[in-house]
């Protein structure tokens, strides 16, 4: 039974991969406010679908991993990420039960709580944004949220990640 509760782990691992490769892509600088937050969305469905095998500390290594692939301030993602993953874990039950477009609009204020600790803890390092164009990957992400859900959801089932 040890290798039926470790099945497909390696599905969740290439799900942050990916995440963590779509977040550095190039993209040019008009479309940078437009760039979904996809380690937060991966992160958001994760804790929906498996609250018992993704958590904070997931979440944190998981933040520290995107501190440094970005460059950003020690701790920057991974505290915003836990206070996600938290929120998203009390709130796993009823997320489950939304239809896909009601789970955006939390998407939608999990994200923006991302941005603005993030935001919060650049403002403290004297590198924040001068404008409210950081909460515009809120949008985006709510956006793509659908196409995130469904694409993992059939990975999960395919694979029998439980």
């Amino acid at each position: 039974m040890v290798h039926g509760e470790r099945q497909g782990a390696w599905v969740i691992l290439a799900s942050f991969i990916a995440a963590a490769l779509l977040s550095v892509i190039p993209v040019p600088a008009s479309l940078m406010w437009l760039r979904p937050e996809w380690a937060v969305l991966i992160l958001i469905y994760w804790v929906i679908a498996l609250p018992h095998r993704v958590s904070l500390f997931t979440a944190l290594l998981v933040g520290v991993f995107i501190d440094v692939l970005e460059g950003a301030v020690f701790g920057q993602n991974a505290l915003s990420l836990v206070v996600v993953a938290y929120l998203a874990w009390i709130l796993y039950q009823r997320l489950r039960v939304f239809n896909i477009w009601q789970q955006s609009a939390v998407v939608f204020l999990l994200v923006g709580i991302h941005q603005l600790l993030s935001q919060w803890v650049q403002n403290l390092s004297v590198a924040g944004a001068d404008s409210a164009l950081f909460l515009m990957p809120a949008t985006s992400s709510a956006l793509i949220w659908p196409v995130v859900f469904s694409t993992l959801r059939h990975l999960r089932r395919y694979y029998q990640v439980r």
